[in-house]
């Protein structure tokens, strides 16, 4: 397995289950990791909708790791994610103020996975 389809992944698997503690149950699992009261059918919803975007994404690196045609999409699909997900919490930050140390740790990991990505990327265009 070459490092762009172990990074994909490898990123896949984290990803995955973190789409489900968002909206494989949210009533239950929202309070218990993070802390957020969901409480009307709207927010779950809303978490639902994000569950299916983190695992259609999932999908499509796991995809981009078997087939040579479609890795460099899915190197840049992860990198586009990376980069709008950790620029939210970085604006959040900003706007709201410090959010607990596991968001914090979310957007570390964000930025680090983008910048790995872009260096994928770069090397796969070169070679």
């Amino acid at each position: 397995m070459n490092k762009e389809s172990f990074f994909l992944i490898f990123v896949a698997f984290g990803v995955f289950p973190v789409s489900l503690i968002y909206g494989g149950h949210p009533a239950i699992s929202m309070p218990y990791f993070y802390g957020i009261e969901v409480n009307t059918i709207n927010l779950s919803n809303i978490l639902r909708a994000i569950m299916g975007l983190y695992i259609a994404l999932c999908v499509f690196w796991v995809i981009g790791a078997r087939y040579e045609k479609l890795r460099l999409a899915a190197l840049w699909s992860l990198v586009i994610f990376m980069i709008g997900i950790a620029s939210g919490r970085i604006l959040s930050l900003v706007l709201d103020g410090m959010p607990s140390s596991l968001f914090i740790f979310y957007t570390f990991v964000e930025i680090m996975a983008a910048i790995v990505g872009i260096k994928l990327i770069n090397d796969k265009q070169k070679g």
